[in-house]
């Protein structure tokens, strides 16, 4: 599964990891996010984010 960079604050979101902070299980690919997901650490939207 591809890994996914912040482009505001460079945090990676990796699907094998997932986001804790948000309830987001380990094994959830990029696209499956719900719409509503922002960047734990900044708070950026989904379309902030940049393939790996």
């Amino acid at each position: 599964m591809d890994k996914w960079e912040c482009s505001i604050c460079g945090y990676i979101y990796d699907p094998e990891i997932g986001d804790t902070d948000h309830d987001v299980k380990p094994g959830t690919p990029f696209e499956k996010l719900p719409e509503d997901w922002v960047c734990p650490i900044c708070g950026a939207p989904k379309d902030q984010f940049v393939k790996q």
